[in-house]
């Protein structure tokens, strides 16, 4: 039996499929513009690169991690709300929703690399705040939709950490045992006081020699 020949769709097509489930099998790292990095010229108001072109060219999925080759010059800002990331400032954001990274160096100009893991599946936003949000205004910004791919590795899948629960205080360590009260007797207890045996010893002689 003469070999089937394979066209080239054929080819095409078996390649393509090839390459999806290869990037499926692996996790990914997503250096943010490519060579021109996350860098913003405040003379000019322009970016290094065009960051929603470069989001066309990638496929995101839970356990890749973004890579901000960047400086202090800007901020990286990661939100789930739209309307934070419309508004290009974080003024009004949720701490449940918001999140600011830095590379732990203040000083204006270092360099410095930030790397956000993919961690929630779906829609999520990223921009610079800086200079009042003038950055994110003229193109420092993007947002990318993450799917599920091989769900998230073991290192980014940890479940929270136990609610905090304050030790015992003294009250909560069992009941003390009562504290026995000492007081004075009265004369009305059956117990006979000094004045009274003087009393009484008077009205016996008294009996006496009467």
């Amino acid at each position: 039996m003469a070999a089937t020949k394979a066209t080239p769709l054929r080819l095409i097509a078996v390649a393509l499929f090839v390459t999806a489930a290869a990037a499926a099998d692996t996790y990914t790292n997503h250096t943010v513009g490519g060579d021109a990095g996350w860098f913003f010229n405040s003379t000019t108001n322009k970016t290094s690169a065009d960051y929603r072109s470069w989001v066309g060219n990638q496929t995101f999925n839970l356990g890749d991690y973004l890579i901000f080759n960047t400086n202090t010059n800007q901020t990286v800002i990661q939100t789930y709300n739209k309307t934070t990331y419309g508004s290009c400032i974080t003024d009004d954001a949720l701490d449940t929703d918001t999140f600011q990274y830095d590379g732990g160096n203040n000083d204006f100009g270092s360099a410095m690399m930030i790397a956000v893991p993919l961690t929630i599946e779906g829609t999520q936003y990223y921009f610079s705040d800086a200079d009042d949000g003038e950055q994110c205004q003229h193109g420092m910004a993007f947002d990318i939709k993450v799917s599920h791919g091989l769900g998230l590795p073991p290192s980014l899948n940890q479940p929270p950490p136990p609610a905090y629960v304050p030790p015992p205080g003294p009250a909560d360590q069992g009941e003390s045992p009562p504290i026995p009260v000492v007081g004075t007797p009265s004369s009305n207890d059956g117990i006979m006081t000094t004045a009274n045996f003087f009393v009484f010893m008077l009205l016996l002689l008294i009996s006496l020699f009467a």
